[in-house]
């Protein structure tokens, strides 16, 4: 939990005993004042100073951000960092071919000059945290608007973050909490040569693809291994071969004790995006308007890209991590318009609302916050529909390359046409790299395909105003885009690397203004952009009101929510292994983890979901599991925790009140999907693969044993 302004602090501790242990997302550097009796109590073994230190080396020193989107941790003394494969997705796609398909097969370096190097990936390690909300709040005003106030409080963040990056060493981040009310500033240190060293094949890294993603009985084994690298001095450097292992400040020790019901577990990592404080209106725009725009838009897209990589493996390669992405969000946001509305939780909140807008319209808060509500509700009623034909649109722009890409390589085509010769020749290199890299990995047929249908979607569905250009070829051609796609990708300069570059050498403005994939694209992210005048006016209001209902909150006692939203940065979150009611599916004798048995249970060959490797299978006849057996014999796969995640967790360690590693966690189960909105301590469980699995997998049937002698092991 952050740290308090002394206004708040005796409140806020009053709140910690009321609310669940395994609640909430909580700072580190926090855990001592609000948190360490509780984890004690429930089977901490270390101190505070132990898992969070400045001074001395501490668990933080272990734990990652994974290219900037996941967790990870340091497991080796030589730079060995765990994460999930789905994690590691994009990247070992990318180190891919038909010839040598490591997503599909697996890849196991055998020493560090086999370890391979994708083309961008970086890990940041978190050095320190401090509270700057008097600083920054000092210099606003009730009398502001909300520009007026974000200009002067970015100034004042430029300056914190100049002042503690050390002539750049660092990079530096003020973060808002509690909606603005508010600020820390981060510092990390970002390592940017990171190599792929190990990866179990597809059908073990995403065992049950999409039909268990979300679920539980889970047997996912979802992992991979990576290398840090560091020039000879363990500093940051870019690519070389002359780069070695970072030896690591501090790296998880290992156990193959296991886990029991009621086991203690923390997990420290960086969860992306959480809305506990989101108002009534805000959940309920989610579940009527935003979420299910979003999810047939995915389904959309989704179905067109598979078609094509069922075709050809190198279309599969090319296009897996982004269908990956598409397909999870896909299923948590149905999940999510499930839950919330299972759950009621828009209800529940107008409940607590109605009791605010009570307090809050008495003589002694009137003033400050008597409108708050309304204002609030003002805007949601304004925007219900735009928020439809946004996610329509968002969809459209998340999975069309060149609903996008036009638009944004034009508007570099333009700086460089207005540009003297000499500025040109200043940006051309820039420009270059910018071409070849944007024309990377891209099936045009696919493209065009995806396009054309997420323009029909968009069409019929978002019941807006549409982009002149979009609604007139829609009315034209009865919302079908195909005849209309296939023509203006004939015309574009922007469809293949090489048209943009004859254009470069031969530059012409007109050319370039009448290009109709640039005014297409030009229009959908002018339309994105668009803020009518009365949104833009309600949107200063809700703002402002926002802020205030969290303060209010909190000032009144009437939200016990003791902890800021997860905004990807790193938290620690505990509670205990535990199980979820019997479930006959699971073959386990306590429904709080899986075993191989329940897994080759589900095994379908040659599914593209279920099916496994023909040495798993081998070994699991032989019952060969070495020293990853539990005391019954059985291989553990999965796990089940409460502890509280979300998205962005995914590669966070899972560890035991010593602090050493017991599993990685990496989903999250489907009746519990109302997390990130509401905490319901019953239903919310972390899945977790088990490290015993994750060491045999390495060990036994990829006989990459050499990996597992590197980790420090501290039990048998």
């Amino acid at each position: 939990m952050k740290k308090l302004i002394l206004t708040s602090i005796a409140l806020l501790l009053s709140f910690t005993s009321s609310i669940f242990a395994n609640e909430g997302m909580w700072f580190l550097m926090h855990i001592k004042r609000l948190n360490q009796v509780d984890m004690q109590k429930m089977g901490l073994q270390l101190t505070a100073e132990e898992i969070y230190s400045i001074n001395n080396l501490s668990l933080k020193d272990a734990i990652v951000q994974f290219n900037g989107g996941c967790t990870a941790s340091i497991i080796s003394e030589n730079g060995l960092v765990l994460t999930n494969h789905h994690c590691g997705y994009g990247a070992i796609a990318e180190l891919s071919s038909a010839e040598k398909n490591h997503l599909k097969n697996g890849f196991w370096a055998a020493s560090h000059q086999d370890e391979l190097k994708p083309e961008s990936l970086f890990v940041r390690f978190f050095v320190r945290m401090d509270d700057v909300s008097e600083r920054i709040l000092s210099k606003v005003n009730n009398t502001m608007s909300e520009k007026e106030r974000e200009a002067i409080i970015n100034q004042e963040i430029a300056k914190i973050e100049q002042e503690n990056n050390e002539g750049g060493k660092y990079t530096v981040s003020v973060r808002s909490f509690f909606q603005g009310n508010e600020y820390y500033y981060f510092v990390y240190e970002d390592y940017k040569d990171v190599r792929l060293v190990g990866t179990p094949p597809e059908s073990i890294g995403k065992y049950g693809g999409d039909t268990d993603n979300w679920e539980w009985p889970r047997h996912t084994g979802d992992f991979s291994l990576f290398r840090v690298y560091a020039d000879k001095d363990g500093n940051p450097a870019e690519y070389s071969k002359n780069n070695v292992p970072l030896k690591a400040k501090y790296h998880l020790p290992v156990t193959l004790d296991g886990v029991a019901e009621d086991d203690f577990a923390m997990i420290l990592g960086y969860p992306g995006r959480t809305n506990r404080w989101m108002p009534a209106e805000g959940v309920n725009q989610n579940v009527n308007y935003a979420y299910p725009a979003w999810v047939e838009g995915s389904k959309r897209s989704m179905d067109v890209m598979k078609k094509y990589m069922n075709e050809d493996e190198s279309i599969n390669l090319m296009y897996a991590s982004p269908y990956a992405r598409i397909a999870n969000y896909w299923k948590n946001r149905q999940g999510m318009i499930d839950a919330l509305t299972q759950h009621k939780t828009a209800e529940a909140k107008k409940k607590t609302e109605s009791k605010f807008d009570k307090w809050a319209n008495k003589k002694d808060h009137k003033a400050k916050y008597g409108n708050v509500i309304n204002d609030i509700n003002t805007y949601y009623t304004l925007t219900n529909d735009k928020a439809r034909h946004d996610n329509y649109l968002l969809s459209m722009l998340r999975a069309s390359k060149f609903a996008v890409l036009p638009y944004r390589l034009g508007r570099s085509l333009e700086h460089y046409l207005q540009a003297n010769e000499a500025k040109r020749e200043e940006l051309l290199p820039r420009l270059m790299t910018m071409v070849d890299n944007e024309f990377k990995d891209y099936h045009l047929p696919l493209e065009k395909e995806i396009f054309a249908e997420q323009l029909k979607l968009y069409t019929t569905k978002a019941n807006y105003a549409l982009p002149e250009l979009v609604a007139e070829i829609g009315n034209e051609n009865n919302n079908d885009f195909s005849n209309y796609i296939n023509a203006i990708f004939d015309l574009s300069i922007f469809t293949s690397k090489d048209r943009v570059k004859a254009f470069i050498n031969y530059p012409n403005e007109a050319l370039l203004q009448n290009d109709p994939l640039f005014k297409l694209s030009s229009q959908l992210l002018d339309k994105y952009r668009e803020m009518p005048e009365a949104i833009e006016v309600a949107k200063n209001d809700y703002d402002a009101a926002f802020r205030l209902l969290v303060a209010g909150l909190r000032e009144s006692g009437l939200s016990k929510i003791a902890y800021p939203d997860a905004n990807s940065t790193l938290r620690l979150t505990y509670g205990k292994v535990r199980a979820l009611p019997k479930d006959p599916r699971n073959d386990a004798a306590v429904n709080n983890y899986t075993t191989m048995k329940g897994m080759v249970k589900k095994y379908k060959p040659n599914d593209q979901e279920f099916d496994l490797p023909k040495g798993i299978l081998e070994l699991y006849d032989a019952k060969d599991y070495g020293r990853y057996a539990n005391e019954k014999g059985e291989l553990p796969v999965n796990f089940l925790t409460d502890n509280d995640i979300t998205g962005g967790n995914s590669g966070s360690p899972v560890l035991n009140g010593k602090g050493e590693l017991i599993g990685l966690a990496f989903d999250g189960n489907i009746e519990a999907m109302a997390g990130d909105v509401i905490f319901d301590s019953n239903l919310q469980r972390t899945i977790s693969v088990d490290m015993r699995y994750v060491l045999w997998l390495i060990d036994k049937f990829s006989n990459a044993k050499h990996i597992v002698d590197e980790l420090t092991i501290v039990s048998e």
